[in-house]
């Protein structure tokens, strides 16, 4: 973008907007419904990063926040037009937060119990990305059953990646977490 240019379109004020495929949509469909979610969780991740205090974590967050980014090219990309994306939720990208989340998993103490989430303010970010990584889940749920996603490995990494940041939550807690007895 150029000095001067703006970043309005003029296009959204009617309640449509553009998929990346540039379809024509209404801005409460639920495509745009649950990519507007990754997003938030997106905005969420960056607080926790901004937060936290250890490079490691916050550098897992930032890969994390790069990876949403291919989520939401091809949530905001129509079936027929997905194959035009240069990058997609792949066996690879699923692959990876696996290998992430097993290395956390052999790393950090599981609590004894339930946690409450807020033993830091980063962890607590990070546990607000999780929800909010759940509820997109159920969103995008919603779009396989109506044919508007085909890509199993969407919804596979987006259980994943719930996983992996209630791990890296209690990796940024330490031993600072707040636990309640099972």
């Amino acid at each position: 973008m150029n000095v001067g240019e703006s970043i309005t379109t003029g296009n959204g004020d009617g309640g449509m907007t553009r998929l990346f495929s540039g379809e024509e949509v209404p801005k409460d469909c639920a495509r745009t419904d649950a990519y507007g979610d990754c997003d938030e969780m997106c905005s969420v991740l960056g607080v926790a990063r901004a937060e936290s205090r250890n490079e490691e974590i916050r550098a897992a967050i930032l890969d994390i926040q790069r990876r949403i980014f291919v989520l939401n090219a091809e949530l905001a990309t129509s079936v027929d037009a997905v194959e035009r994306l240069r990058e997609r939720v792949d066996e690879a990208m699923l692959e990876d937060l696996d290998r992430r989340r097993r290395e956390w998993e052999e790393r950090i103490e599981m609590p004894a119990g339930f946690v409450i989430p807020g033993g830091t303010v980063a962890a607590g970010h990070l546990d607000h990305a999780r929800t909010i990584a759940r509820r997109c889940e159920r969103k995008v749920t919603g779009l396989m059953r109506g044919g508007d996603v085909r890509n199993p490995l969407v919804l596979v990494w987006l259980n994943r990646l719930s996983d992996y940041l209630w791990l890296l939550a209690r990796a940024e807690e330490g031993d600072r977490r707040l636990c309640k007895d099972a």
